[in-house]
């Protein structure tokens, strides 16, 4: 894997940015030949720095759904407690993002539900299904968004160093 470069990091800003625009468009914002930004775009996809592209949806088109942020609480912390919460969480499609965490509980999650009885239909089933292995959940419902995920600070990263090949 090749260290990022400061071309690669305009690369991925702009990317991020706008994942839309033409190649041409992208050389000519990073200073490069369409073949050789091209190539660069290429590499990056290959070297997992661009795991792929996705169109960002206005949630008021919809029906402006309710955002519930929660906090999980697991009974315990053992392997297969953990992978059968994940399991059930990324097979939630109200699941919007979903992280484990350290500190005083053990998941964060973000929801987007049609209402809260949705929201509530959907926690009230995951603390009363045992083998969730759920303990306790705290909800947040998100008045207003003040800023969402618009990308990484590409020039705040640093790029993992790479792992030798198996022998």
């Amino acid at each position: 894997m090749k260290p990022l470069d400061a071309i690669d990091q305009r690369i991925l800003a702009e990317l991020q940015h706008d994942g839309r625009m033409t190649n041409q468009a992208l050389a000519d914002r990073v200073g490069l030949s369409a073949r050789a930004c091209l190539d660069r775009v290429k590499r990056l996809e290959r070297d997992k720095y661009i795991e792929g592209y996705r169109a960002v949806i206005a949630r008021r088109t919809l029906g402006d759904p309710i955002i519930v942020h929660a906090e999980v609480i697991l009974v315990d912390q053992r392997q297969a407690t953990l992978q059968q919460f994940e399991h059930r969480a990324l097979q939630c499609t109200e699941v919007v993002a979903c992280y484990l965490v350290s500190g005083p509980f053990d998941y964060l999650l973000r929801f987007a539900c049609q209402d809260i009885d949705h929201y509530q239909h959907i926690s009230d089933a995951w603390i009363n299904d045992l083998s969730m292995g759920v303990a306790r959940i705290t909800s947040y419902t998100e008045l207003r968004s003040v800023k969402e995920f618009a990308g990484f600070p590409i020039s705040a990263s640093r790029p993992r160093p790479a792992t030798p090949a198996a022998e």
